[in-house]
């Protein structure tokens, strides 16, 4: 099996690295200083679940040079994903599959859009990570992939995914219900990008102060209710399992919205809690919590460009 990994950050990265390090034919696009440092001295992980070294990797910026693979993990910022679109067709082939690991839940129109419904693959990832320095992922806590046919039909090629993932020290799930993982996971996500980006705070202060807390929660059921009146399915059980996650999460944890705005990067703000504003205008469900941290984080989306 050959996959291509666009977008090699923190996601990109970390889960193509692991996966190389347990023998699949891995190639990474990347850019800059970032390549630079992949091609001269590898990949770097540093993790609390074992650091690791690939001295020598496979790394592009052109994927022409990589040709047709049998997968793309398409893991670029939400921002870039447009001008990452334009990067695929030298990647298709007749039977390839696109799996965006990317926040939001865009993605996979915008792929079907570029490529074509037929090689978009659901996925989702719950992993917090990022580039260190060029060449070096530092992975802080959680490393899980979900993906799955749009259709939810059996897909052999998402089954080898799945064989390959097993001996590479991740935890790997091959979902026949995509769509409820993808809103699940925006759900989650939306709450801790967004609450811990406008307090510029990691999520232990939050949790400990009850005016923030009550905060949270507030906004966690603005984005529940918007992905069930999107139609989702979500499970009833959704908001306890996401507030226990939360809790068991370790207190200095930033997200990676909140560590890009730290470093006056762009932030995937129109994508996350701008995203629940947009989507409940649309199914009519007001989001005040959301507004406000969109309204708020605004003057940031743009980085310090």
């Amino acid at each position: 099996m050959r996959i291509a990994i666009l977008g090699s950050g923190g996601v990109g990265g970390y889960f193509g690295g692991r996966l190389a390090a347990a023998g699949a034919d891995v190639t990474f696009i990347a850019r800059g200083a970032h390549l630079n440092a992949l091609r001269e001295r590898g990949l770097r992980i540093e993790s609390p679940k074992g650091d690791l070294h690939l001295p020598r990797v496979d790394a592009t910026d052109d994927p022409m040079t990589i040709g047709p693979v049998d997968l793309v993990f398409f893991a670029v910022k939400l921002y870039d994903s447009e001008a990452a679109t334009r990067m695929l067709p030298p990647l298709i082939g007749p039977t390839t599959l696109v799996v965006p690991f990317q926040n939001g839940v865009d993605a996979v129109d915008t792929l079907a859009g570029a490529v074509g419904r037929s090689h978009v693959a659901g996925g989702t990832a719950y992993l917090a990570a990022v580039i260190a320095e060029p060449g070096v992922i530092r992975h802080t806590a959680m490393d899980r992939l979900i993906f799955g046919p749009l259709d939810g039909i059996r897909s052999p090629l998402l089954e080898r995914l799945l064989d390959a993932c097993r001996p590479a020290g991740f935890e790997a799930t091959l979902s026949d219900r995509i769509e409820v993982d993808i809103w699940s996971k925006f759900a989650r996500l939306t709450v801790f990008s967004g609450m811990t980006s406008v307090t510029r705070s990691p999520i232990g202060p939050l949790r400990s102060d009850p005016d923030l807390l009550a905060m949270m929660q507030a906004a966690l059921l603005e984005s529940i209710a918007v992905g069930r009146a999107k139609g989702v399915p979500l499970p009833v059980t959704l908001t306890s399992e996401i507030e226990a996650a939360t809790e068991a999460l370790p207190p200095g944890a930033k997200s990676s919205m909140l560590q890009d705005l730290e470093r006056g990067r762009p932030l995937e703000l129109p994508w996350l809690s701008g995203a629940v504003v947009r989507i409940g205008q649309e199914v009519g469900v007001e989001t005040p919590i959301h507004r406000f941290i969109a309204t708020l984080l605004k003057p940031h989306v743009d980085g310090a460009r």
